[in-house]
């Protein structure tokens, strides 16, 4: 059934409605991920606060299911590593601070800029793209790209947050 909905989408919807509402959605879902961010910067951090989003995420790989989000295996290999570059960007900005007893990560004036240089990068790579590659493939694609740029963001974040926790506990 969901196969059936699927695959009638992707046959009758016109690739620019597709192309289009999934960029509203990402806007979206990127100003969303800015409010939640900046008010969780104003929480202690802990490490199910770190490491769950990448958990959480990985539902979202029930899309290769369906065949109309399946990539081949180049594609996997190209997503997989510009993920990985830009999470050295995301990385290198992510920084936490003890605030008496409790660790906060730091507000990083650069992440506004790189969440709209990432939401900008996306739109013209879906524009280019989508010519060549049909649209679901390249869902898929930008769901690898996002997985492969959260997952080591997020255990470079756990490795700090965790060498923090220790040296704070040494010093009580």
């Amino acid at each position: 059934m969901i196969n059936d909905w699927i695959n009638w989408v992707f046959d009758e919807v016109p690739a620019p409605v597709l192309i289009i509402g999934s960029t509203v959605a990402f806007a979206f879902m990127g100003t969303m991920a800015l409010i939640v961010r900046s008010k969780s910067a104003k929480r202690p951090a802990s490490a199910r606060k770190i490491l769950l989003p990448p958990v959480m995420m990985s539902t979202g790989a029930l899309m290769f299911l369906f065949e109309p989000f399946r990539v081949p295996w180049a594609h996997v290999l190209e997503a997989a590593l510009v993920g990985l570059l830009f999470s050295i960007v995301l990385i290198k900005t992510s920084k936490f601070e003890t605030v008496g007893d409790d660790i906060y990560l730091k507000p990083s004036k650069a992440f506004i800029f790189i969440l709209v240089g990432l939401l900008i990068f996306r739109v013209v790579a879906k524009l280019i793209l989508s010519s060549s590659i049909d649209v679901g493939e390249l869902a898929g694609m930008f769901f690898l790209l996002a997985f492969a740029m959260i997952v080591p963001w997020r255990i470079a974040m756990y490795i700090q947050f965790q060498k923090l926790n220790r040296q704070r506990s040494l010093a009580a």
